[in-house]
């Protein structure tokens, strides 16, 4: 069996007294595993100690107790090791503005003890579109391309994991699809992609399996379509032919008239299915013209499960 990309047990992280503010928790015993291979959602809104684990898991943080894993290696155990088994795509633009994107990877390379001979700087800037940008100073590139670059600094060592923390949010659509294109594809040459969103349509198109955090905790760790399929609400949405008068709703069942004129009936579907909607319309005598259904998606998952566990 092989083993997880990540394997995180009991972590937590408080943060010390400072002034009149307590100590927080931002992570109280998170328990998570990641499995090789995959592209994994990591959402929570904000301040649910997403970017406490991430910085964690790229060494930036100590914790306060718990163990993590990282491609088998323990960060107790074999720090360096488990460092070298993770590259992460930072939110913050922290980029030196007098290197050129070829010298930025080449110190940051580097940094990681990649010998020169094995280092692959002109390869990363071609698949990050940086090419022609190659020996321009990084404080003439657009926010675009310096986000381009930070994708590039984290995988002059080809890392095994590879963390976005939010790397789309504020970037342009073309930027966005190169982003997506360069992840699918290192993807399926094996690398674990580890990705924070707040786009949530993003994280539902993308990942295999998606944990959602808040207030510190795991709320809920599933693969992506049985998250959605958690939420059995239903909405049939009816194009009538002509005035929609005399309706007896069937029990449990909601009805919005909507501006374009179509009903857009509601219902749990573990309680009711579309023929009682439709034989409601029957009833009253009232044509179809059209007719579509509307699925829950990640972002009521999201909803439902954050409010609960406010």
């Amino acid at each position: 069996m092989q083993e997880p990309a990540i394997q995180i047990t009991g972590l937590r992280k408080t943060y010390g007294a400072q002034g009149n503010a307590p100590a927080k928790e931002a992570l109280k015993g998170v328990d998570l595993t990641i499995p090789a291979g995959s592209i994994f959602g990591l959402l929570g809104p904000n301040g649910a100690g997403k970017s406490t684990l991430i910085n964690i898991l790229a060494g930036l943080v100590l914790k306060t107790s718990g163990s993590v894993k990282i491609w088998g290696f323990d960060q107790d155990v074999n720090p360096r090791q488990s460092r070298a088994s993770i590259g992460v795509m930072p939110q913050e633009l922290n980029l030196d503005p007098f290197f050129t994107p070829r010298e930025a990877l080449e110190v940051q390379a580097g940094l990681y003890g990649v010998p020169k001979a094995a280092r692959r700087s002109d390869e990363i800037l071609e698949m990050i579109g940086l090419a022609d940008k190659a020996n321009a100073y990084a404080r003439s590139l657009s926010g675009g391309m310096r986000r381009r670059l930070l994708l590039g600094k984290a995988l002059v060592h080809q890392p095994h994991v590879l963390v976005l923390d939010e790397p789309t949010a504020g970037v342009d659509i073309e930027l966005r699809q190169m982003l997506w294109a360069n992840v699918r594809r290192l993807n399926e040459q094996g690398m674990t992609i580890i990705l924070t969103t707040h786009y949530l349509e993003e994280a539902e198109e993308m990942c295999d399996e998606i944990a959602i955090i808040n207030h510190g905790e795991k709320i809920a760790q599933e693969r992506t379509a049985d998250l959605v399929g958690r939420m059995d609400g239903k909405t049939l949405v009816i194009q009538p032919e002509g005035a929609a008068n005399g309706l007896t709703l069937p029990a449990g069942v909601t009805l919005e008239h909507r501006r374009d004129g179509s009903l857009a009936f509601s219902y749990r579907t573990s309680q009711t299915g579309a023929d009682a909607v439709l034989g409601c319309l029957r009833d009253a005598g009232i044509g179809i013209r059209d007719v579509r259904t509307e699925e829950p998606d990640l972002e009521d998952v999201f909803l439902a499960l954050t409010t609960a566990s406010a």
